[in-house]
């Protein structure tokens, strides 16, 4: 049987502000696109989309930076103001260095500057080089939320994932991974089962939602491009719900920590 995975994405969105309609735009999105929403499709979320729409802007010209922020700044040479920003976000710094701030976000995962961006972010008044972006407050309720909505106005359930661009720790170049998890397996566990000569699996879980969330993108891309929906075909395992949580390694089998 031949097995294709296809993606496509969504044309005509427009630059997000806070509180704009995601799901009329991407449900618009779909029909531009002459695509008719089938069950175990997925709908992939740029985090930037889903951050404008809920208002996550921030003018760093209202921000006052606490005396961590400022003595954390000078050490990486960051705006003391971001850098408030960043700590507002974040459980643990974990690493630093000039230019950069490793932490563990809120939401348990590890990332660079807790998420916070300026890049594609544009506010209203002040001085556009004062405005960041930070993550969903709660990615997953996002997409859950949006997939509710959806399903409400075209009748057919579907996955959402909401994803961001992360950097690795021991290669270079980022990529799509899942911030936000609805009705889609975040975790695939294939333990158990048999390999092509009858070895029963002992490790292996699949992180699917960052799978599809490189995937996505890719085709996203991270500039100009403004494709920050993706419509998502053909994923070869069985949906169910899930979460970010299945996806963050516990600090206990943290080796590198």
């Amino acid at each position: 049987m031949t097995m294709r995975l296809v993606l496509s994405a969504l044309s005509g969105l427009p630059l997000i502000r806070p509180g704009d309609d995601l799901v009329e735009l991407v449900r618009r999105g779909l029909v531009s696109e002459a695509i008719t929403l089938v069950p175990g499709d997925v709908i992939v979320l740029a985090q930037k989309v889903v951050s404008k729409a809920e208002g996550r802007l921030v003018n760093l010209a209202e921000v006052r930076p606490s005396e961590a922020a400022i003595q954390l700044a000078g050490e990486v040479g960051k705006d003391p103001r971001l850098v408030e920003v960043i700590l507002s976000e974040s459980r643990e710094v974990l690493r630093k260095r000039p230019g950069m701030i490793i932490v563990e976000h809120r939401l348990g995962f590890v990332c660079a500057n807790a998420g916070v961006d300026h890049s594609n972010v544009r506010g209203e008044g002040g001085r556009p080089e004062d405005w960041v972006l930070m993550l969903p407050a709660d990615p997953d309720a996002s997409a859950r939320r949006f997939r509710e909505r959806l399903a409400q106005r075209t009748g057919v359930e579907v996955a959402v994932l909401v994803i961001d661009s992360h950097g690795r720790a021991w290669r270079k170049g980022t990529v799509g991974v899942a911030i936000g998890v609805a009705g889609f397996p975040a975790l695939v566990d294939l333990r158990g089962r048999p390999d092509l000569f009858g070895y029963l699996l002992q490790s292996t879980e699949v992180g699917l939602a960052d799978e599809i969330a490189a995937a996505a993108s890719a085709l996203m891309g991270q500039a100009d491009e403004s494709r920050p929906a993706i419509h998502v075909r053909g994923v070869p395992y069985p949906l169910r719900d899930g979460s970010l949580s299945e996806l963050v390694r516990p600090t206990g089998e943290d080796l590198f920590r």
